[in-house]
This record gives structure tokens, sequence and C-alpha cells, in this order.
């Protein structure tokens, strides 16, 4: 009796330390195997380079699904430095964009940030640019030129490589301008056309949306949660922070996971 107690205690001990199924987890919306996918930043801060969380809600819903990344960014100096306190340019500091990035790298070898001049299209299944103002000051120069802006060298090419090889290209927030100015006729979404303020949140950035819109884009509205896919173009884009908001990050989070989700289904065709 006392051996057969024994035995029932170390069993019951063990089913109770054993690591719960949880633990295992295949993606929320399929597994993709082995789907590889760049990620290009333009820095590390939504005022002067990418947004911290759409940065991270990216590379969070690629590895919730299965897919392998790597992070690219200009190894140049960025246009200038924000106080993100006093949301205002920083005196006297000049910084560069691969290496504020890296501030997204966790670990060694691939995880590591690399200069988005060796991103080759041959190697990749898909490519995303989340968002931020970087978009707009380093990655391209749309802060100073606006709708005629010029795209930095390696985005444009990577954007047409991308487009030319009918592979898909996700993009947050700010992300859709550089699209919008080097690839004719797509459709995507910056989320709302007019500031309807609510108390969840406002829509501050409209003017980006008439922007895209004298590039020769379609514009649809989407609300923070939601992506657009243009099936045409494999082109997936969702609002993200072009839609302030005080607490409900969750709408952001979500609506990059439907990016990313939709990149992730187009890659696999």
């Amino acid at each position: 009796m006392l051996a057969t107690r024994t035995l029932l205690s170390k069993q019951t001990l063990a089913v109770l330390f054993r690591p719960p199924a949880c633990f295992v987890h295949h993606g929320d919306h399929g597994n993709w195997g082995n789907t590889n996918v760049a990620v290009v930043f333009s820095g590390c801060g939504w005022w002067d380079g990418t947004d911290v969380h759409e940065g991270v809600y990216t590379m969070y819903h690629l590895s919730r699904n299965g897919a392998r990344f790597q992070m690219f960014a200009p190894n140049q100096q960025q246009m200038h430095v924000m106080d993100h306190m006093r949301k205002q340019p920083a005196t006297g500091e000049n910084r560069n964009m691969m290496m504020e990035s890296a501030r997204f790298s966790h670990g060694q070898g691939m995880t590591q940030m690399q200069d988005l001049s060796k991103l080759d299209v041959n190697t990749f299944d898909a490519v995303i640019f989340p968002g931020g103002h970087g978009v707009a000051k380093n990655l391209s120069s749309f802060l100073k030129d606006g709708k005629d802006c010029k795209l930095h060298n390696d985005v444009e090419r990577v954007l047409k490589d991308f487009h030319r090889s009918r592979k898909p290209i996700g993009l947050a927030s700010m992300a859709p301008l550089l699209a919008c100015r080097v690839l004719p006729n797509i459709e995507v979404t910056m989320g709302y056309e007019r500031d309807d303020s609510t108390r969840w949140g406002n829509w501050p950035h409209t003017s980006l949306v008439q922007a895209v819109k004298s590039m020769g884009a379609r514009h649809h509205d989407r609300e923070p949660y939601e992506a657009y896919v243009d099936e045409k173009n494999k082109v997936v884009s969702t609002p993200s922070f072009m839609w302030e908001t005080d607490y409900h990050y969750h709408y952001i989070f979500d609506g990059i996971g439907n990016m990313v989700k939709h990149v992730m289904r187009m890659s696999t065709k």
C-alpha cells in the first residue's frame, strides 16, 4: 500500500510540473513553416525612426505564425535625432539608422540588424515595412518634398524588386507612402480620410492620405485593427498609428497581426 501511494505521489507531481501544452504553439492563423520575411527599419522611435510598437508587433506576429525573419536598415545617418519627451529635434546629436535599428535586435547571428544594401529579393518570400516618422524622414524625402519625394535608393530597389517578383509587401501606418511613390496603381489603407475623432482615438494624419492619392494610389478606409489587401499587387497595409489613442494599443496589435497574416498567406502562392 505504501509503495502504491509513493508511486501515485510521484505520478501526481510529474503531472503538476509538466510544461503545459500551450507552450508549444503553431500560430494563431496557421503555420506557414519556412516563410522567410525581410523587415525594414528606419531607426528606433516614432518621431525619428521606426515606431517601437509597430516593429515589435510585426516580429511577434511573424514568430507566432512560424516565419523566419531578418531585420534590415540603411547604414546611413538619419535625418535628425528627436527628443521624444519634448517632441523636438535634439541639438548636437547624429545617429546612424542601422545602429539605432539594432536596438530591435536580440541575440546573435541572423537576428542581428543587417545593411539594407545587402537585401536580396531572391533570398526572401516577402518584405514588411513597419511605420514611424522615419518613413518620411529617413527612407524618403517626404517631409521635405511631399508627394514629389524621392526614396532612399535601396528602399526603392527593394520595393520594385519584390513587386516585380510577385512577392508580397506589408506596410504599416506611414509606410504606404513609400510604395505609392514608386509602384503604379496600388491600393492601400492609412485609416480614415477625415479626422473623425471619437472617445477611443482620432486620425490626425489625414493629410498623408491625400498625398498617397495624389501619387496615383487608391485609398480605402479601414479601422486600426484591420488591414487592406491589394490582391492584384500583393500589397497589404494597415493603419496602425495613423490612429492616435491613449490606451487602445491592442487595436494596433491586431491590425498588424492581420497584415502579417495576409502577407504570409500570399507568400505561399
